[in-house]
């Protein structure tokens, strides 16, 4: 059980959890002083455990909708989970992408809809629905429907790449390979790169301060991420 929180404090929730960007996010929370309670939604269990955190199995994000009473009292919620359009039809990424995440993100809105709702989306997304590259196409679609949910704070967070945290275990093999990179990257295109605190910290900032923009390139997240 959690200890009794300040009020100046955030309950956040977390997807994605077992996934590279997800978990990144979520160490930085159970760190950082101003989250005060973490609920993990994941579709199977993690094995990590902490007296900030709690854990809520949904196995399909459709069917979010049987789970409204567990989401409840939530200040943010950090939507990390995602799959690669590697190999995959138009119409299942879609499936997996669009209608998954708006499901997800309705029904916390009717639920509360004061809670600041963080969709992360990748660099290079389509905000007009109508370029050439199919993943690009529908993360836009996806950001446009989410500012649309009617959430009182809703950011679209576009990362590109980023340094895992240490003690991270759900790294993908790309990332081993280049981190060692991340130093040089850093100093030739720093607006190009981030790390994976960085990218926790300006989700936690922007739930806790706000941010002006509804849409965060790589620049703003690691401005944010510093203020």
């Amino acid at each position: 059980m959690t200890s009794p929180h300040r009020a100046d404090q955030l309950s956040v929730i977390i997807t994605g959890a077992t996934g590279m960007v997800g978990e990144g996010v979520l160490l930085e929370c159970l760190e950082s002083p101003l989250v005060a309670r973490v609920l993990m939604i994941n579709r199977r269990p993690s094995p990590r455990q902490h007296a900030k955190l709690s854990e809520l199995i949904v196995p399909n994000f459709l069917e979010i909708d049987s789970y409204r009473d567990q989401l409840a009292g939530y200040d943010a919620c950090f939507f990390c989970a995602g799959v690669s359009s590697r190999g995959m039809s138009e119409t299942l990424y879609n499936h997996l992408t669009y209608n998954t995440t708006v499901r997800f993100a309705k029904t916390l809105c009717a639920v509360n809809p004061h809670t600041t709702f963080i969709y992360v989306s990748g660099a290079l997304t389509d905000s007009s629905e109508k370029g050439r590259v199919m993943w690009a196409r529908i993360k836009g679609r996806t950001e446009n429907a989410l500012l649309r949910c009617g959430f009182e704070h809703a950011y679209n967070f576009r990362p590109g790449f980023m340094r895992p945290t240490r003690g991270q275990q759900n790294i993908h093999g790309y990332y081993k390979l280049i981190g060692s990179l991340y130093p040089v990257l850093r100093l030739l295109a720093p607006n190009h790169v981030s790390t994976m605190r960085q990218v926790g910290r300006a989700m936690i900032n922007a739930a806790a301060k706000g941010y002006p923009r509804p849409i965060l390139e790589i620049r703003d997240i690691n401005t944010l991420a510093a203020a």
